[in-house]
């Protein structure tokens, strides 16, 4: 699976368990960090584990492991880094503040963009 393949099959795993404004950001000409953003908001800190446990758990089923994972205690930016593809589960005020995807505003695809 390349780096797109797997951020589109992460943001639909967070699709599924309701997260909010789900955007895949294409870093593959920007940045030495990932491929990929997947930025997602979730409603509470609940949610945010909720979601960050749903990617891990559905990708370990296929033999991805998480590389990294912080702030899962806090609950309020998660981040879990799969090499290529870095996931960054907030919540509403969090992602609001931090504004990750405007510094990647002309980075942003849609699924469509890549098929």
């Amino acid at each position: 699976m390349n780096s797109f393949e797997l951020a589109k099959k992460i943001s639909e795993i967070l699709e599924d368990k309701h997260a909010n404004d789900v955007e895949i950001v294409d870093l593959t000409e920007k940045s030495t960090i990932a491929d990929y953003f997947v930025i997602s908001t979730a409603r509470n800190s609940s949610h945010v584990r909720a979601l960050c446990d749903e990617v891990e758990e559905v990708l370990e089923k296929e033999e991805i492991i998480v590389s990294r994972k912080e702030g899962l205690r806090d609950g309020r930016w998660a981040v879990l880094d799969y090499d290529n593809v870095l996931v960054h589960v907030f919540n509403a005020d969090t992602r609001d503040f931090f504004c990750l995807e405007k510094l990647w505003k002309d980075s942003k695809v849609t699924v469509e963009d890549e098929e």
